[in-house]
C-alpha cells in the first residue's frame, strides 16, 4: 500500500536523505522545512513523488496548517516522521534562559507540536505512525558542550515513551517509535547555535543515508525503540554501568 509520509526537518541531512530513500520506494512524501530554495531541491530530487510545504516546526499553527494542507490534497497521512531539531554548543556552566528556551523550542516543541497535531487524524482511524527522530545523546550524556541539547533529547524521549503508553489502550492501532542516531555526518554540527565542531569530522560517524535506511524500517517493523548504530545498546549500558547504575 503506497503510505503518505510526512518528514519535518527535511531540507537537508537525515530529513532529505529519508524523503528520498522513501520516494525510491514509492511513497508519497511530504517534506517540512523552513528553507523553501533548499526544500524545493530536496523534492525535485524525489521522483515527482513529494510535495513541498515551507513551515516552522516551532510554531504550532505552522503545524497545524501542514496536517491541514497535507489532509486536504493527500486525503491521508499515514506516518509522520519529527526529524526538525537543532544543535547547541554551549558547557552546562554557562546556559542561560534563551539558551535553554531555544533548544527546548527547537527539539521538544517541534514533535510535541507535530504528535498533538496529528493525532486528532490518527485517532479517528485508530491507525497511524508517529517516529520521532531523537539522538544517543539523550541516552548518554557524554558531551558537556552539547549539554542543553542532550537534555531536550532525554525530555523528548520521556514525551515520545509516555505518550505510547497513553496510547496503548484506547487506540492500540497508532504506534509512536523513537529512533535514536549517533553522530551523523551532516551540517548538524555547523549549524548548531553558538556554531561548533563540523560533525563530519567526528568519529564513530554514518552517514544520513545509513540513518535513513534505518528509519524506513522503522515505519515496516514500526518497532518501538531504535538505535541507528550496530553496538549501541552496550555503549550506552557501558556508561550507566560506569557510574554505577543500570540502563
Amino acid at each position: 500500500m503506497n503510505k503518505v509520509v510526512v518528514i519535518t526537518g527535511a531540507s537537508s541531512g537525515i530529513g532529505a536523505a529519508l524523503a528520498e530513500r522513501l520516494a525510491r520506494q514509492g511513497r508519497s512524501v511530504v517534506v517540512v522545512a523552513r528553507r523553501k530554495e533548499a526544500l524545493d531541491e530536496v523534492a525535485a530530487r524525489c521522483v515527482g513523488r513529494a510535495m513541498a510545504i515551507v513551515a516552522d516546526c516551532a510554531r504550532r499553527e505552522d503545524v497545524r496548517r501542514v496536517v491541514d494542507t497535507v489532509l486536504a490534497r493527500l486525503g491521508g497521512i499515514d506516518v509522520w516522521i519529527n526529524n526538525a531539531g537543532q544543535g547547541i554548543t554551549r558547557a552546562p556552566s554557562e546556559l542561560t534562559d534563551e539558551d535553554i528556551d531555544e533548544i527546548v523550542r527547537q527539539n521538544v516543541k517541534t514533535s510535541l507540536y507535530g504528535m498533538q497535531e496529528v493525532l486528532p487524524h490518527f485517532k479517528a482511524r485508530d491507525a497511524g505512525h508517529v517516529i520521532n527522530v531523537s539522538s544517543l545523546l539523550g541516552r548518554v550524556p557524554f558531551a558537556p558542550y552539547r549539554s542543553a541539547y542532550s537534555g531536550a533529547k532525554a525530555f523528548l524521549n520521556a514525551l515520545t515513551a509516555l505518550i505510547r503508553t497513553e496510547l496503548q489502550e484506547s487506540h492500540p492501532g497508532i504506534q509512536i517509535s523513537l529512533v535514536s542516531p549517533g553522530t551523523t555526518r551532516t551540517n548538524f554540527g555547523l549549524h548548531a547555535l553558538h556554531g561548533g565542531p563540523d560533525s563530519r569530522d567526528l568519529p564513530h560517524s554514518q552517514s544520513a543515508e545509513e540513518v535513513a535506511a534505518v528509519i524506513a524500517g522503522v515505519i515496516e517493523s514500526r518497532r518501538p525503540d531504535v538505535y541507528t548504530q550496530a553496538g549501541t545498546h552496550d555503549r550506552v549500558a557501558g556508561y550507566y554501568a560506569s557510574i554505577g547504575e543500570d540502563p
